[in-house]
Order: structure tokens, then sequence, then C-alpha cells
């Protein structure tokens, strides 16, 4: 008999990615001070890579502890540009300075991902997608920030690929799922390797 399939996550967006695939899930949300476990592994130079992938596994290890003989999804997602790494705006004067900042760049977008049962991580992963903006003006940000307003501040780089922020890129290398925060083809790879789901 399969494994009970929880999703650590209150993500709307990762929810739908698992519905879409057909899994049967529950999703419960972790209970972790993310920014204090970013703050450690920043004090030790870890790289945004790492970041994601200590965050996923965090997710997937706090959960499992509650609940005996799941398997429990972790993931998390980093937005870097170079050392720099991005935190979801505060305001819309930072989501302001955030997409500036990116102007003519590329960024890269690491989604950790890793499944933990009883208390100990069994798999992770990381994928990562780079992303160029193009040359963008003052003012064009100014008016793409009015048009989006608030809804900016729930993404870190202060765009929704889903939505208008598609017009941001010149450019993009990677896939959709890795962008979205939940890599699913290694993901379903590893649930049907450990029989999790019909393979």
């Amino acid at each position: 008999m399969a494994p009970q399939l929880v999703l650590a996550s209150s993500s709307p967006f990762r929810r739908m990615l698992m519905e879409n695939a057909g899994l049967v899930f529950e999703a419960v949300a972790a209970d972790i001070d993310e920014r204090r476990i970013e703050a450690a592994l920043e004090d030790t130079h870890a790289r945004p890579e790492q970041v994601a992938v200590e965050l996923a596994r965090a997710k997937a290890l706090e959960v499992s502890r509650r609940m005996t003989g799941a398997l429990v999804i972790g993931s998390d997602q980093t937005m870097s540009l170079g050392e720099r790494v991005y935190h979801k705006p505060k305001d819309v004067e930072e989501a302001k300075r955030h997409v500036l900042s990116l102007s003519g760049k590329t960024h890269s977008l690491n989604s950790g991902i890793a499944l933990a049962r009883d208390g100990e991580v069994l798999w992770d992963h990381l994928s990562h997608a780079d992303l160029t903006v193009r040359t963008l003006s003052a003012d064009f940000v100014e008016r793409y920030v009015a048009r989006c307003g608030e809804k900016l501040l729930g993404s870190v780089g202060a765009y929704q690929l889903e939505g208008e922020g598609i017009q941001l890129f010149s450019e993009i290398r990677g896939d959709y799922f890795t962008i979205l925060g939940l890599p699913m083809l290694p993901l379903l790879d590893k649930l049907r390797d450990l029989r999790a789901i019909d393979g």
C-alpha cells in the first residue's frame, strides 16, 4: 500500500501543481522559522542554491515528525542575482526597486525539494532556472508596478510569469515547474521509484 502523501506547504501554486498531476495528498504547512534558518545559513556563507535545499529539508522534516508514516514533500525557492538573495518585497516601492535591479541582467530561481518520513530525509534535489530581464526604462517599471499593484508583493521577484510579468523577460532557460517552485519531473520520478504513486 502506498504511503500517505503530504505536501509541507500552504502555497496555492504548489497545491495546484500537485492536484493537476493527479496526486492524492494532504497539504500541511510547516511550522519553521524560515528567516532564522536563512540567517544561520548566511552566517556560514551558504550559496542561494544551498539555502533553497536546506529550507525544503527543514519543512519536510518538521511535518514528517508530526505525521507518522507519511511521505512528506518539502520545497522552497530562492531567487538570486550573483550573490544577492532576494526576498518578497515589503511594499510597492520595494517591488519597483527589485524590478529595476533586475533590468538587463540574468537572475536565477533555485528550487529545492526534499522527501522525508518520520524525521529522516530520504531524498533531496535542486533545480534552477535562469531568467533574463530585458532592459527596462524607469517609466515602464513605474507603469508596470502601478498596473499590477500589491499582487507583486506575493512574488520574490515582483513578477508573475503567468500574468503581466512575462513582459519583463527576453529569455528564460529552465522548466516551468522549477520557476513556480516545485520541480515536478524529478519529484514524480522519485515518487515512482519509492512506489508512492502509480508507475
